[in-house]
């Protein structure tokens, strides 16, 4: 690997890292918990150049925060040093289930 390249790896690293933390600051004001512990982020990636796609969900299509979070969360990654440009994915497939918190999350909300 180029030292080119590996630079690029690593400011695409550190770029998701600070996805993660701002994903960690975005609630259902529903659920005392985060959306990334919650297990709403399906995926995140990060190109070169600074774009960032997300695809998250919500624990319900009936949520009523899904015409306002995911433009939360577009706007919020959009504010990090080093983005370019933002997509913010609503997906359903597969369906969200308590499965998919993290231990933590499942701690807090009763769920252990």
């Amino acid at each position: 690997m180029t030292e080119e390249a590996a630079n690029g790896n690593e400011l695409r690293d550190k770029l998701r890292e600070g996805v993660v933390d701002v994903l960690k600051t975005c609630y259902d004001p529903e659920i005392p918990v985060d959306i990334y512990e919650l297990g709403l982020i399906y995926k995140i990636d990060v190109e070169d150049g600074g774009k960032v796609a997300v695809d998250m969900t919500l624990t319900s299509p009936a949520c009523p925060v899904a015409g306002t979070l995911p433009p939360e969360v577009e706007a919020k990654i959009s504010r990090l040093d080093g983005v370019s440009n933002v997509r913010v994915d609503l997906v359903w497939d597969p369906p969200w289930n308590p499965d998919r918190m993290s231990e933590a999350a499942k701690l807090k909300l009763g769920f252990l």
